[in-house]
């Protein structure tokens, strides 16, 4: 959505009416009722005020909370739809709109649910974030390889780039767990899972250099199993590792906003599968415990196809 279509309709609900003291009263109750029953926290709170106030602003004074049924639900979820909510924010509301009658329904305020048999919304897939190939070659190529911590970057970077590392699978590494006479590595992924995986010969080359170079720096007289460290001889953690992953994205020419801590994994998927390769091999390679998760990296090669199609077809 557009910023101009964002403060239009930040505008339509500030000239909306306030919220009727009945509907208050019932939504400040309900509220103190889950609390105390579930300790939901500040957060979830403050989104099941937002959501029910809003609907009790949209009633206005004709029509009561607890007078509601399931077609003047929807005729509200119409109207949002109008507004350009997303299908993530209806979705949210109805979760919020389920529990509040719920709790009606069992103090006796009500004898029906309006929420029953209602669908949330249908939520799109997010689609992750990823990189085009030259993106990820400037960001290899942004570490000072002449420091020893930019060696270090490098190798992080093409380790994780070449082998579609999580960030946690990349800092959890250890000296152990890397072959590069066999130019593999033993991964632990989610759930303690283990798996091994190939890395590409720009990456081998980088880990053998930093390995011969630059670790025994860090490490100084110290024996330490993590295979990367910071510049104290502490295992890398994920927040430095991201740090430095928006500071090379700066040198890059990369807006830092379009790079995420998951980035170079999700361009390795992508980029493998514009190339052909095999949708089950991926799962493996990203040790994904179900093809439907891996799957979702389809949807971003066809999106990309989609936009080059309409960028240089005659009739796109």
């Amino acid at each position: 959505m557009s910023s101009e279509a964002i403060t239009q309709r930040r505008l339509r609900a500030r000239a909306m009416p306030e919220v009727p003291d009945a509907a208050a009263a019932l939504i400040v109750r309900f509220l103190d009722l889950v609390w105390a029953e579930l300790g939901l926290s500040p957060q979830t709170l403050a989104s099941y005020r937002r959501d029910l106030e809003g609907f009790a602003r949209w009633l206005g004074l004709g029509t009561a909370l607890t007078g509601v049924d399931r077609k003047r639900l929807f005729d509200y979820l119409a109207w949002r739809n109008e507004q350009g909510y997303s299908p993530r924010s209806n979705a949210r509301l109805m979760s919020s709109l389920r529990a509040f009658y719920a709790q009606l329904l069992r103090q006796g305020q009500m004898t029906q649910d309006p929420t029953a048999l209602m669908e949330s919304p249908r939520q799109g897939r997010r689609l992750p974030r990823t990189l085009t190939e030259s993106q990820v070659e400037a960001l290899l190529a942004a570490p000072d390889v002449s420091t020893v911590l930019g060696m270090r970057d490098r190798a992080m970077l093409e380790a994780m780039y070449g082998a579609g590392l999580r960030v946690s699978e990349l800092v959890g590494l250890e000296l152990g767990e890397i072959n590069l006479r066999q130019g593999v590595l033993r991964v632990t992924g989610k759930g303690g899972k283990s798996r091994v995986v190939p890395i590409g010969e720009e990456a081998q080359h980088w880990l053998e250099h930093y390995l011969a170079q630059a670790r025994p720096v860090l490490a100084g007289k110290q024996v330490r199993a993590p295979l990367f460290l910071s510049q104290r001889g502490a295992p890398m953690s994920r927040q430095l590792f991201w740090h430095g992953i928006k500071r090379l994205a700066r040198v890059a020419g990369i807006e830092p906003d379009k790079v995420t801590p998951h980035g170079l994994r999700h361009a390795f998927a992508t980029h493998l599968l514009n190339h052909g390769a095999d949708l089950r091999a991926l799962q493996l390679l990203l040790g994904h415990s179900s093809l439907s998760t891996t799957q979702i990296y389809t949807e971003v090669a066809k999106e990309r196809l989609q936009r080059l199609h309409q960028h240089h077809h005659p009739r796109g």
